[in-house]
């Protein structure tokens, strides 16, 4: 068995879902895409010969009919699931499905719910979508809720209704109402039950452990965000609640025995955040061919920053993630969105440790 692991070397944004397909394409075994951070926040934007698709709760192989797997160290949540789902086959006639671990975290409406509340008083650039909620529910309390929990209806409905309880604890009066109000104004507990129930039914998530992946040659493990947003390495306090660096999949590996390991850390050609929070420069850059550029200004990530590449950031970066991958030897660097800056010249003096250079113009190339 081989393990590539893609690593975003910055704020996130950098090219992941182009590195998983570029390395899916090129991979003449049996593969599968395995994420192994974060959950339904990414958007890992893949533009191919089969067509363009922004991935967040299926994996970046995916329109080329490879499976995702999604690790224990993974939230998981039901409605986006079947959202996603539902536009594949409505726009391809794909009938993708994911296979999740047990322990895999599961976001409920009220993890959402709770996120958006509280983003509102803190505004520190979250998704909305519940990853950060979640994590810290499972992790800290005692109100845990797993993939293996969908297998009894009985047991999840009363988990849930728990978790709704323990929300609600921890709001003033106040928050309690604009709790109440984003359930009921999404709708969200109803479509929930349903999105549920659709998901499994249909097969579209099944519950395996991580010895299914023995049936694959190739493990495509796709990273979340960046090593700049880890929980413990990123600048606080905006970060994300996720091991962001290559410790996770390589994790996975150990417990497989999987020895051939490769790195692919992956950045633009210029620095990106999406999100409040540091960044060492704001500076103007002109960028060309932006068109298909997915990340833009929302309600609660607000404007997608730009900046000149920084060669000291992307080393701390890598120091950092070495803590972690120092015995694997087989390193690369890759870096994309070329065609946005035609005259920009990668300075590959930073990185002659590593073992490939790669580079990516068109997103299709």
């Amino acid at each position: 068995m081989n393990a590539s692991i893609v690593v975003d070397l910055s704020f996130g944004d950098g090219g992941k879902g182009r590195t998983v397909d570029y390395l899916c394409k090129n991979s003449t075994k049996s593969k599968i895409v395995i994420r192994f951070s974060g959950g339904q926040q990414c958007g890992h934007h893949v533009m191919n010969e089969f067509g363009s698709h922004t991935h967040s709760n299926f994996g970046s192989g995916t329109l080329r009919g490879i499976e995702s797997y999604f690790t224990e160290h993974c939230t998981i949540y039901p409605l986006t699931i079947w959202n996603e789902y539902s536009l594949l086959k409505q726009k391809y006639n794909l009938n993708p499905f994911i296979n999740i671990h047990p322990l895999s975290m599961i976001t409920t409406p009220y993890d959402v719910a709770f996120n958006q509340v509280l983003e509102k008083k803190n505004n520190h650039g979250s998704c909305g979508l519940g990853v950060g909620s979640t994590m810290k529910r499972n992790i800290e309390s005692g109100y845990k809720l797993y993939g293996i929990d969908f297998l009894n209806p009985i047991i999840l409905h009363q988990k849930l209704d728990s978790i709704k309880s323990y929300y609600y604890s921890q709001l003033n009066n106040s928050q309690r109402y604009n709790f109440n109000y984003i359930l009921k104004y999404n709708n969200y507990e109803l479509s929930y039950y349903d999105s549920i129930k659709n998901i499994i039914d249909n097969g579209i998530v099944n519950i395996r452990n991580y010895d299914y992946l023995n049936n694959f040659e190739d493990l495509i493990f796709e990273g979340s965000q960046g090593i700049l947003l880890d929980m413990n390495h990123g600048i606080f306090p905006n970060v994300t609640y996720a091991n962001t660096t290559s410790k996770n999949a390589l994790e996975v590996c150990k417990k497989l025995n999987i020895s051939n390991i490769e790195l692919f850390y992956v950045n633009r050609c210029y620095l990106t955040r999406h999100g409040n929070g540091w960044m060492p420069n704001h500076n103007k850059i002109t960028l060309i061919n932006t068109e298909n550029e997915i990340n833009v200004y929302n309600e609660w990530q607000k404007n997608f920053k730009t900046g000149e590449i920084d060669y000291d950031l992307l080393k701390y970066s890598l120091d950092i993630d070495n803590i972690y991958s120092n015995e694997c030897i087989n390193k690369n660097i890759v870096i994309t969105c070329l065609d946005q800056r035609p005259d920009f010249k990668l300075d590959k003096s930073h990185f002659r440790r590593y073992k490939n250079i790669i580079e990516f113009s068109s997103p299709i190339n």
